[in-house]
């Protein structure tokens, strides 16, 4: 299987800039899809980012559209480490952030969907202040 540890989550003001990272190990090799997921206090868990692990190009990479502009998704494949770099951060950008990895392709709407990812990490903490 395939572990995943984030780091990176702070506390930074509102406009402020943050970068995550999602280190993996294990059977990475398999990895066809890896995304960025948040969930806010007393929220459901939403998408944020994708990407394709296999055959990346900044056209395989998906952004929601609170997010897009602001947020991008990028790989270290020779780290193994997948990042999120944050920027023009607001206060309800403030949640868990959880690193997650496919282990068979994603087409579509099928990247945005978290039970479609097989392994996940245990989140950082985000918080934007005003």
């Amino acid at each position: 299987q395939v572990q995943l540890v984030e780091s990176g989550g702070g506390l930074v003001q509102a406009g402020g800039s943050l970068r995550l990272s999602c280190a993996a190990s294990g059977r990475t090799f398999s990895t066809f899809a890896m995304g960025w997921f948040r969930q806010a206090p007393g929220k459901e868990r939403e998408f944020v980012a994708t990407l394709n692990w296999i055959n990346w190009s900044a056209r395989s990479t998906y952004y929601s559209d609170s997010v897009k502009g602001r947020f991008t998704i990028s790989r270290d494949s020779a780290k193994n480490t997948l990042y999120l770099q944050m920027g023009s951060l607001k206060p309800e950008d403030t949640a868990v952030y959880y690193c997650a990895a496919a282990g068979g392709p994603l087409y579509g709407e099928s990247r945005l969907r978290d039970e479609k990812y097989d392994f996940w990490g245990q989140g950082t903490q985000v918080t934007v202040s005003s």
